[in-house]
């Protein structure tokens, strides 16, 4: 942009008011460099409302600043609104300042994200020369922890878990510097005066600290022990990713048998000794966020060899570029110890029992992972929030990320809605919960909080909901539950809505999934959306989860307009757990009721568990009506007889969807609709029927995995078709955690659009339960507008 124009002989006074993620990002001394760049008077203050600008000078001038504002943001700023006035002028003020922040209720700010270490810092910590070299908290204003050091607002280091260290004079002329990088940066510090990080036994015997803490916690790494290391948002228990025992020790100690295994490398050039990524992938893996990124790992025989336990059961691996200095550190000082004939990548995986919340605290954590790690690195720095790392896989194909788990570096970032409303909490659901909680056109959704099954997870849950309001500072009109009356969340909404007279509403399961996916798109329209799940109780009370949901997002009203063929779920929640159960109950539902112990020779060993299932199937007894998706997938994997018992949710589907013969050129499995029922319906027991015809007759399981994909993606476009021809739409939301197939959410939006409709699907948010929170916080919004 050309210079601002000078010659204007009026003064003006301009009026500014930004909000946004515009504190503690480094936007104050943006607008004091820019106002001093312009020539301008004026000053600029954090205040519940947001920031406060006023500047004065020559009219254009003037005019000119809050169009190059815009231009100039720093990198962690983010500005939704920007209102402008004209005020009354003030012909004594001389220079342009930096007022103290004001506290104060309403706030209309965004806490920003935790965020990896900036390019500057990361030369510095490296940097014999530098004051802060190899110090584990370098930080600046572009970079370091936010969210999970923020106790309230407005974010200033006395509300934050800094407050109590006090900075040395030189950290303090930094921060008082609006000229320096570190101006206002609430964790600055540096060895003088910052947090110490040591490395102790579980026993809390300290072996040493600062810098030979790291360098023997690296040498103890590349021996083969586990250690638990305190980071971010948690702890991680981190080894040797290229050493088999080590690996598999974590595993049994863990608990975690065959889920995949995240991993660490220190630098992009290490990573592609392991890994394909293209330059999208590249792009997040060295991004602010960095979030873990699942990608396709190259042939052992192409290059070096990590351990085999990492992932088993798909060809991607979870990997994560360093996001804080002390990762820096370490893995540089693993690269020393380990040596050049071993790769320097190590494993990073929660540092928690499977199903456990992630470790926050030193001394929970001595006590909780003391049977899990041979040694603690740990710093006196306080972790106040719980946040785990994020996962996402790019999808190449259609150019866009898929988000899996979103918590680190992108929570608490809102999600953006068509128009304001009243507050609504969302309660989320049992599996993958998170909260939502929104605030005018913004809705505020957790980071992933887990399985509210497990009692401590539970804990962190309330904590979460109590935190969510405090930094939020709302107080939610009405409270909005899954219709399970057996969820946690569920029981929780009673209690908060009995304790503090807040209304409590209740919405279907996949009703929630297509509300969400259609607020992400800011889609307000009557829409058809396709909830592909694994289950959520029906209003019938039977278990969906292959839906075709008509859903107005205006009115709230909802029809289930098409599902699955149903199907019996023996024994319940075990045929979610053992696939060969909804084999067996697939089988019997096309008439085959005695398919012998050759489908499953295991079987041999338990007669009894085959006679039972059996015995439920002949009388009905425990075997709830089923249309879910995920348990079609795990019929034909049982069918197969991939995985017997599942060690983690889903694991029989993505075993499906990795043997899959891509050269297959077979045509796909036909998957009718059965139009003239009422709900329309699926034949997915003809689908089921091919599938087992190919197998009977030898077909090798690779190319029926792939004609069952395409089958069921074509059956699913012809059911959207009919039913959005019926109901006079073309819009399609997808959602549910059958959406984290990858064929499925490649092939299926395009099916979608190749009948000319218009498939909607998730941007910011998992496909998975994770997203139910927002669709039930869209309803009870819904409903209150309503009145």
């Amino acid at each position: 942009m050309s210079a601002p124009p000078t010659t204007m002989k009026s003064i003006a006074r301009h009026r500014l008011v930004v909000t946004g993620q515009v504190q503690g990002v480094g936007f104050r001394p943006t607008v004091y460099k820019l106002a001093l760049e312009v020539g301008l008077t004026g000053f600029v203050r954090n205040a519940p409302e947001g920031v406060i600008i006023e500047v004065q000078g020559p009219d254009g001038a003037a005019s000119f600043f809050g169009d190059r504002l815009r231009q100039a943001l720093p990198p962690l700023a983010r500005i939704t609104a920007l209102e402008s006035e004209r005020i009354a002028s003030r012909p004594d003020e001389a220079d342009f300042r930096i007022l103290q922040s004001t506290a104060g209720e309403g706030h209309q700010v965004l806490i920003s994200p935790d965020t990896a270490t900036c390019a500057d810092c990361l030369r510095e910590l490296f940097d014999p020369r530098d004051r802060r070299y190899r110090y584990p908290f370098i930080n600046c204003t572009n970079c370091g922890p936010r969210l999970t050091i923020t106790r309230s607002i407005p974010y200033d280091r006395p509300m934050t878990s800094m407050a109590c260290f006090p900075q040395c004079p030189d950290c303090l002329r930094e921060y008082e510097d609006p000229l320096d990088r570190r101006f206002h940066a609430q964790p600055n510090c540096c060895p003088v005066c910052g947090p110490r990080v040591w490395l102790g036994l579980p026993s809390g015997e300290r072996l040493a600290e600062g810098g030979d803490a790291m360098i023997l916690a690296a040498g103890a790494l590349a021996e083969g022990n586990i250690l638990a290391v305190k980071g971010l948002g948690g702890f991680h228990l981190i080894c040797d990713a290229g050493d088999d025992a080590t690996v598999a020790e974590l595993r049994r100690r863990k608990q975690r048998w065959e889920k995949p295994l995240a991993v660490m490398a220190p630098d992009l050039e290490t990573a592609l000794r392991v890994v394909e990524a293209d330059s999208m992938e590249r792009d997040h893996l060295l991004s602010a966020q960095r979030p873990i990124v699942l990608l396709s790992r190259l042939n052992p025989k192409v290059g070096p060899v990590l351990s085999k336990h990492l992932a088993p059961d798909t060809d991607r691996l979870g990997l994560m570029l360093p996001y804080t200095p002390l990762h820096h550190i370490l893995l540089d000082a693993f690269r020393e110890a380990a040596g050049s004939e071993r790769l320097p990548i190590l494993v990073a995986t929660s540092g928690n029992l499977s199903n456990e919340p992630i470790a926050l605290g030193n001394r929970e954590a001595l006590e909780r992972l003391a049977p899990l790690a041979d040694l603690f690195l740990l710093h006196d720095r306080d972790i106040l929030i719980r946040c785990d790392d994020s996962v996402l896989r790019l999808n190449r194909k259609i150019r866009r990320p898929e988000m899996f788990r979103r918590a680190r570096g992108y929570t608490p970032s809102p999600i953006f809605l068509n128009r304001g409303g009243p507050c609504v909490l969302g309660l989320g659901p049992e599996l993958k919960a998170t909260i939502c909680l929104t605030k005018g056109d913004q809705a505020f959704v957790s980071q992933h909080v887990g399985d509210l099954t497990n009692l401590e997870t539970f804990s962190f849950y309330q904590d979460t909901i109590r935190y969510m309001r405090t930094i939020l500072q709302v107080q939610p009109e009405m409270l909005v539950a899954d219709l399970h009356p057996d969820y946690m969340s569920t029981g929780h909404g009673k209690e908060l809505s009995e304790c503090q007279r807040i209304p409590l509403a209740r919405v279907q399961h996949h009703v929630a999934h297509i509300l969400a996916v259609l607020a992400e798109n800011r889609h307000v329209e009557p829409s058809l959306g396709l909830a592909l799940d694994g289950a959520g109780l029906g209003t019938d009370r039977n278990i969906w989860g292959g839906e075709a949901m008509l859903v107005d997002p205006r009115s709230g009203e909802f029809s289930r307009a098409g599902h699955f063929v149903p199907v019996a779920q023996p024994g319940g929640e075990a045929a979610a757990r053992e696939p060969w159960r909804m084999a067996r109950s697939y089988l019997w539902s096309i008439g085959i009721t005695a398919p012998g112990s050759r489908l499953w020779p295991w079987l041999e060993e338990y007669p009894q568990a085959d006679a039972f299932v059996e015995a439920m199937l002949q009388k009905g007894i425990n075997c709830p009506a089923t249309t879910s998706c995920g348990r079609l997938f795990d019929a034909v994997a049982g069918l197969f007889g991939l995985k017997h018992v599942m060690a983690y949710e889903g694991q029989a589907a993505i075993i499906l969807e990795r043997i899959q013969n891509l050269d297959d050129q077979a045509a796909p499995y036909v998957c009718q609709v059965l139009a003239e029922r009422d709900p329309v319906q699926l034949d997915t027991l003809l689908l089921f029927r091919q599938v087992h015809a190919d197998w009977e007759a030898g077909a090798s399981t690779g190319a029926i995995s792939r004609r069952f994909h395409l089958g069921l993606i074509q059956g699913l476009a012809e059911l959207a078709a009919l039913l959005a021809q019926r109901s006079g739409t073309r819009t399609v939301g997808l959602s549910g955690g059958v959406m984290q197939n990858a064929t499925l959410s490649t092939l299926l939006p395009q099916a979608l659009s190749q009948r000319g409709l218009a498939p909607l699907v998730h941007a910011y948010l998992p496909p998975n339960d994770a997203c139910i929170s927002l669709g039930q916080a869209m309803y009870g919004r819904i409903r209150l507008q309503r009145g």
